[in-house]
């Protein structure tokens, strides 16, 4: 029996090749911690403490992602941010009503944001998280005093989605890491190689057998189509606060003209920028120019 080959995994260990990647200049390891912090009496959420200062920014990721998404994002910015991982992803317990309830994950992640972040001037989500962040504003207006959503408005639906819906209903498992790998180049072309490895290594585990499983497949238990997205408008156009959509320009994304025009509908003032060269996953395909734009929002 020929013996398990362990690919090896540390998850601070990456920073440098993520600056290295877009040209930021590398002064060392960045200040960043790991926190557990209790929703209910048998339920966590995991969130990365970026810096040492108190938290400016909270970043709430997609769907089938972590905290670790935004790290290229977090090292250009270099501020004292929060980066929190969903219910049912990364290194968080499941939800209470399902991963993917977005409410249910507001009330939850409110909880770590008065924890961790109660001071933050702008919440920035993308994909589910983005609606989880729409969400918060209605259930604790105090807690986002600016919003930033990437790639996603309450308008995003099942066949807008179908693309990450296909790449999130793959195999359960895959036996060795250059499958996984495989299947995630092919459904992300956008990003390079070096990206996705280290994305793989922050969001799958690799099992005594040597097999991989996604860290998110908490979520998939869940099952059900996509969630609706669509009462969210009425939050949307009830709010008064300072609102940014970042949509990717690529076909990779899920945000379409009809989402753009309902967004300024409902809230003409809202700030929309065009990102021409990424897809969906905006902090992936272009993470130097995500934090450019959430600077230029959070200091205007």
């Amino acid at each position: 029996m020929s013996e398990i080959e362990r690919v090896p995994y540390a998850e601070f260990s990456y920073f440098e090749d993520n600056a290295t990647e877009v040209g930021i200049a590398w002064n060392g390891p960045p200040k960043v911690r790991r926190v557990d912090v209790p929703v209910d009496s048998d339920r966590s959420l995991s969130a990365l403490v970026w810096g040492t200062g108190s938290p400016e920014i909270v970043f709430l990721h997609g769907g089938a992602q972590n905290a670790h998404t935004w790290d290229t994002v977090a090292l250009a910015l270099n501020r004292p941010l929060v980066a929190i991982d969903l219910p049912g992803h990364g290194h968080s317990d499941g939800g209470k009503n399902g991963s993917l309830n977005v409410f249910a994950n507001a009330e939850d992640i409110a909880i770590v944001i008065r924890e961790l972040a109660p001071d933050a001037q702008l919440t920035v989500g993308m994909s589910l998280g983005g609606m989880t962040s729409v969400a918060l504003a209605g259930h604790a207006p105090e807690l986002v005093q600016r919003l930033a959503l990437v790639d996603v408005t309450p308008g995003v639906d099942g066949p807008k989605a179908q693309q990450i819906a296909n790449f999130i209903n793959g195999p359960e498992s895959f036996p060795n890491f250059d499958e996984l790998l495989a299947r995630t180049i092919e459904f992300n072309p956008t990003r390079t190689e070096s990206s996705l490895r280290r994305g793989i290594l922050h969001n799958a585990l690799q099992l005594d057998d040597g097999s991989w499983v996604w860290r998110y497949r908490r979520m998939l238990e869940t099952g059900g189509e996509h969630p609706d997205f669509s009462s969210l408008w009425e939050i949307i156009g009830e709010s008064s606060i300072p609102l940014l959509l970042a949509r990717g320009m690529l076909p990779q994304s899920v945000v379409d003209d009809a989402d753009e025009a309902e967004l300024s509908k409902r809230r003409p003032d809202a700030q929309i920028i065009h990102v021409e060269q990424a897809g969906h996953s905006i902090q992936g395909d272009q993470p130097v120019e995500l934090a450019r734009i959430l600077e230029q929002f959070l200091d205007a």
